[in-house]
C-alpha cells in the first residue's frame, strides 16, 4: 500500500496468488489461439459502423471472451459485468488492467445477438475444431453420440395455452402483453424421461472415443427422439475404413444402419429386448461391452454440467438456446484442449 491506495505491485501478487489456488483461466488464456476467431468475429463489424464518428466499440476478441467467460460460468449478462469489475482473474484473462473501462450489460447482450443472428456459433465451433486438428487431435478411434437435455425455466401455462403452444399458436393473455411475450420460450417443449420430467431442448453430440472431444453437434427441442438428427451429426465419410459408430439403443434400426455402413461405419448400438423377445445372454455381454465404450459420453455431459454450475440455460428461444448450447460445446473442447496438453510450466504474466 501506498498512502494508504494499492499498488500494481500488490495487485500482481494477489493474482499469482489467484493463479496458485486455480490456474485454469491463466491456462485456458495461454493455450487457445484467440486470433484465430478475428476474421470470423470481425463479421459482426461489417456493416456495424456507417461512420467514425463516436466512441470507438470494444475489441472482437475482448468481446468474445466475455462470452466465453459468461458460458463458462453460466452468468446473465449483468453478473458478467460484476464479475469483470470485481475479479482480478477475470480482467487478467481478459487483458484488462484495474483502470479499463469494462463492457457493460446491453453491451455484451447485443455482441451475443449479433453473433446469433448470423449463426456465428458453428463457425467459431468448426474454426476451432480446425485449431485441434493442427495440434494432432483428429478423430482417429470409434464414434460416440449421444443427447443431454438443456433445461431453461420451466413456465407456468394453463393446459390450453401449452396445447396453442404446441400448435404454433400464441395465446392470447401472452400476445396481448409484450412483458410477457418477452419472457416466455414458445420454443421449448416437454419430455419424459423414466420418472424424470423436463423442458427445454437437447444438445446431441457426437465425440471421439479416444480424444472425448466434441467432432459435431446438433440442438433440437426436448421432445426430439434422440435417433432424428442422428445421421446429421454424422460425417458422410467415417474417418478410417469401419470406423466404429457407438450408441445406445434409441439409435437401433435397420435403416440407420444401413445409411451409416454406406458411409463406411461399422454400426455398434445397443441392442434391444423386446417383451416376445428378450435379449440372449450373448447380447447382454455385447452390450455391456459396448456401453463400457459408450458411457465416455457421459464424462462429457458430466463436465459441462459440473463447469458451469447451474444447468438452466439463461436465454429463451430456439435461435439463443442454439447460440449457447453452441458455445457450451466450444468451451467444452476448449477445456479438453487444455487438459490433453502435456504437463508444463505457465509462466505467470
Amino acid at each position: 500500500m501506498t498512502n494508504g491506495h494499492p499498488t500494481f505491485f500488490n495487485f500482481d501478487r494477489q493474482l499469482d496468488k489467484i493463479h496458485q489456488l486455480n490456474d485454469f483461466l491463466l491456462k485456458l488464456n495461454i493455450l487457445i489461439n484467440w486470433e484465430i476467431f478475428r476474421e470470423d468475429l470481425n463479421k459482426v463489424r461489417e456493416k456495424e459502423r456507417l461512420s467514425n464518428a463516436g466512441r470507438k466499440p470494444f475489441d472482437v476478441i475482448l468481446m468474445f471472451k466475455i462470452l466465453v467467460l459468461k458460458s463458462l460460468y453460466n452468468l446473465a449478462d449483468e453478473r458478467i459485468e460484476e464479475q469483470i469489475l470485481d475479479r482480478l482473474s477475470f480482467r487478467a484473462f481478459l487483458g484488462l488492467s484495474m483502470f479499463d473501462s469494462v463492457p457493460d450489460a446491453k453491451t455484451i447482450w447485443l455482441f451475443a445477438e449479433q453473433l446469433k443472428n448470423i449463426g456465428m456459433e458453428t463457425e467459431l465451433f468448426d474454426r476451432f475444431h480446425e485449431e485441434l486438428a493442427k495440434h494432432g487431435f483428429i478423430a482417429k478411434s470409434g464414434s460416440i453420440v449421444d443427447g443431454t437435455f438443456v433445461e431453461v425455466p420451466r413456465q407456468r401455462n394453463t393446459k390450453e395455452e401449452n396445447a396453442q403452444i404446441k400448435n404454433v399458436e400464441v395465446p392470447d393473455r401472452i400476445a396481448s402483453n409484450p412483458n410477457v411475450l418477452a419472457q416466455k420460450d414458445l420454443d421449448a417443449e416437454w419430455a419424459k424421461k423414466g420418472d424424470e420430467t423436463h423442458y427445454g431442448y437437447k444438445n446431441h453430440v457426437r465425440i471421439d472415443e479416444e480424444f472425448k472431444l466434441i467432432q459435431g453437434y446438433g440442438v433440437t427441442s426436448a421432445a426430439t427422439h434422440d435417433s432424428v438428427p442422428y445421421l446429421d451429426i454424422m460425417p458422410l465419410e467415417a474417418e478410417y475404413p469401419n470406423q466404429e459408430a457407438f450408441g445406445d439403443s434409441a439409435y437401433s434400426s435397420k435403416d440407420i444402419n444401413a445409411k451409416l455402413e454406406e458411409r463406411g461405419f461399422l454400426p455398434l448400438p445397443c441392442e434391444k429386448g423386446y417383451r416376445n423377445k428378450p435379449l440372449t445372454d450373448e447380447q447382454k455381454r455385447t452390450n455391456s461391452m459396448k456401453s463400457s465404450i459408450r458411457c465416455r459420453v457421459e464424462h462429457v455431459f458430466g463436465e459441462q454440467k459440473m463447469r458451469m454450475g447451474n444447468e438452466v440455460l439463461r436465454s429463451i428461444g430456439f435461435a439463443r438456446a442454439k447460440f449457447w448450447i453452441g458455445m457450451r460445446n466450444l468451451m467444452y473442447n476448449m477445456s479438453r484442449f487444455v487438459s490433453l496438453q502435456r504437463p508444463k510450466a505457465v509462466k505467470v504474466r
